[in-house]
């Protein structure tokens, strides 16, 4: 994944569920090739395959299971998501979290197969044990201001620093995205000046009056990166 980059999660909200990620996502990839910027997306499972066939920028899903191929029903095998497109995954959001050992087995798999792991964590202990298990990425998320109104990057920066001193100390290969509340290229900017490689978000994109125009201006805070 080249950084610094924006990861839009769609989570499952119904304005990009269907024929409307698609749409979303196309939005993503335009803003994107405008700006020379790199913006990457996370839809649904039951879109990704078709949003990964509409669009060139990198797809990820946005939860996975270390599970087997084969009598597995109802799960989402990584290999499953490398077949439909994807080019990773996110694991351990605050809507999903999973145990230790899921994560640790999850992000094993999908080193084998070349899948990018986005490990998400409420906070920095948290994000210091994850570091420990190798992921491409860690993004801070305090689930107190995940869909609101004031960025991680205002109410909580030092959260982010400190974030970034431990995960780097724990693991320098381990890259760190932040997100919760992050809306505006000014978010974005701030993020990285904090030492990320950008941001994960949700509503801030899906659920905006005009989702270009939100991501035009989010993309203007990745010309702060190095």
């Amino acid at each position: 994944m080249r950084t610094p980059f924006i990861l839009v999660n769609f989570k499952a909200y119904p304005e990009a569920l269907g024929s409307k990620a698609i749409d979303l996502a196309r939005s993503c990839a335009k803003v994107g090739e405008e700006a020379g910027r790199s913006l990457a997306v996370a839809p649904c499972a039951l879109d990704l395959f078709m949003v990964a066939k509409s669009v060139r920028i990198p797809v990820f899903a946005q939860h996975l299971d270390p599970q087997e191929t084969g009598k597995a029903t109802g799960w989402i095998p990584p290999e499953a998501a490398l077949a439909a497109g994807a080019v990773g995954t996110i694991v351990n959001h605050s809507e999903r979290k999973v145990a230790w050992e899921e994560m640790r087995d999850l992000i094993g798999k999908c080193r084998e197969l070349g899948l990018e792991v986005v490990t998400c964590a409420d906070d920095v202990a948290e994000a210091e044990t994850a570091a420990k298990l190798g992921p491409d990425f860690i993004a801070i998320e305090p689930p107190e201001l995940i869909g609101g109104n004031v960025s991680v990057t205002t109410a909580k920066p030092e959260v982010i620093t400190k974030a970034v001193e431990r995960i780097h100390a724990t693991n320098p290969e381990v890259q760190v995205l932040c997100g919760a509340g992050v809306k505006t290229g000014r978010d974005v900017a701030k993020a990285l000046e904090l030492g990320t490689v950008g941001v994960l978000l949700a509503s801030g994109v899906v659920k905006a009056k005009d989702p270009q125009k939100a991501l035009r201006d989010l993309a203007k805070g990745l010309a702060h990166g190095r």
